[in-house]
């Protein structure tokens, strides 16, 4: 598996988005897990870097535990903030049997990424579904799919859990595989989370940094 970000992209880490097409992220999971947060910041470190931010919420919002899928896009000019079928670069998944909603969006011509949270939340009357079965689908639409254990460094390291996607996103922009430098991620961070989060989200976002570099992706 090549180890280095798609080579549609000519960035570095602090480089960001130089010379690209628009970038196309869809966010999947469940009620509760901070998916607006997550675009807010996403948002503002794209304005950071002088980019045009579009964003759609689709559903389950106002449920806890129901399904959630966010859009976001960003680039010199974005008109649409829906993700079309089959053209993803990443998707962000903060539960794994959640990935399996987002298959639409992926595709191998659009070298989608697949960034997993390796977590299960069991559904009511449902049996889950084994990560190899899940794995195995992703494989059909992405020749990259990455399961990180989020929540369990998290809640290991700073018992925090629910911190689990600002480790994704920081840990993406670290890696290469969203073209947001992770100085712009930090400001974004430190002007959106709210003062009494604030120290915790940006020990997860350092925290990213230092696990980045024992992830061989």
């Amino acid at each position: 598996m090549n180890k280095n970000p798609s080579n549609k992209y000519s960035r570095k880490p602090e480089s960001g988005l130089t010379d690209i097409r628009d970038f196309n992220g869809v966010i999947v999971g469940t009620g509760g897990q901070g998916q607006i947060t997550l675009l807010q910041v996403l948002a503002q470190a794209a304005r950071f870097e002088d980019l045009d931010f579009k964003t759609s919420e689709l559903h389950g919002l106002s449920q806890k535990g129901g399904p959630v899928e966010v859009h976001f896009r960003f680039g010199k000019n974005i008109f649409s903030p829906l993700v079309k079928e089959g053209g993803a670069d990443l998707i962000i998944s903060l539960e794994r049997q959640e990935a399996l909603r987002a298959c639409y969006y992926a595709s191998k011509e659009a070298k989608t990424v697949f960034l997993v949270n390796d977590l299960l939340l069991p559904i009511l009357g449902q049996k889950p579904f084994p990560k190899e079965e899940i794995s195995k689908v992703l494989k059909k639409f992405s020749e990259k799919t990455i399961f990180v254990p989020a929540s369990e460094i998290c809640q290991k390291e700073l018992q925090a859990a629910i911190a689990a996607g600002i480790f994704l996103i920081s840990l993406a922009s670290f890696k290469g595989l969203l073209p947001l430098k992770p100085s712009s991620l930090k400001r974004a961070i430190q002007k959106n989370i709210k003062a009494k989060y604030l120290e915790l989200n940006l020990k997860i976002f350092e925290l990213a940094r230092e696990k980045a570099k024992n992830f061989d992706f």
